[in-house]
């Protein structure tokens, strides 16, 4: 059984110890926010904090982890109130969204590590695949988080997951409601 620690919680796998965490992570303990993108670690999809380290699970075993400390984007923050988080939105980001999550984790880690980060640092840092393009925007987002972390600046916080039920009865017509030409 492989023991450490997954956003505060202590866990114990009954998996294979050759399990890659993200399968831990992603059917065991149901924290889905880490994506699989292309199981060679290239693209950054299912990056997590791993002792202060931005890390792709997919390319670590749980057996490797052993009393370490592990943070998704589940345990970074479950209302989207992350300075990294609110930066992405606020400077137009998040496209498609399904690296989002490991680039928020990337830069997180980044951010404890080095809360004052140049551009070289930060394309070094972020070396996730994003196939919106957005990492001009990224890069800007990551300096706004970091003078947030500061206290420099403030943001508005984001809006809360889902849409209200006025929005989306407004923008797609209710089902049996679309009337033929006659």
């Amino acid at each position: 059984m492989t023991k450490f620690t997954v956003n505060n919680q202590p866990v114990a796998y009954r998996l294979d110890p050759e399990t890659p965490l993200l399968w831990a992570l992603r059917d065991a303990s149901n924290l889905t926010g880490s994506k699989y993108g292309c199981g060679t670690g290239d693209c950054g999809a299912c990056t997590v904090d791993v002792d202060g380290r931005a890390v792709h699970s997919c390319m670590v075993s749980i057996k490797a982890l052993e009393g370490s400390f592990v943070t998704t984007i589940e345990g970074l923050s479950r209302d989207r109130s992350h300075p990294v988080q609110q930066a992405l939105v606020a400077e137009g980001a998040v496209m498609c969204g399904f690296c989002t999550p490991g680039i928020v984790m990337a830069a997180a880690t980044l951010l404890k590590a080095n809360p004052r980060p140049d551009d070289a640092a930060i394309d070094a840092a972020i070396t996730n695949l994003c196939r919106c393009g957005t990492y001009p925007r990224v890069r800007r987002a990551i300096h706004r988080a970091a003078r947030i972390m500061q206290g420099a600046e403030t943001i508005a916080a984001a809006p809360p997951p889902g849409i209200s039920p006025e929005d989306a009865a407004r923008s797609v017509p209710a089902l049996g409601t679309d009337k033929k030409a006659d």
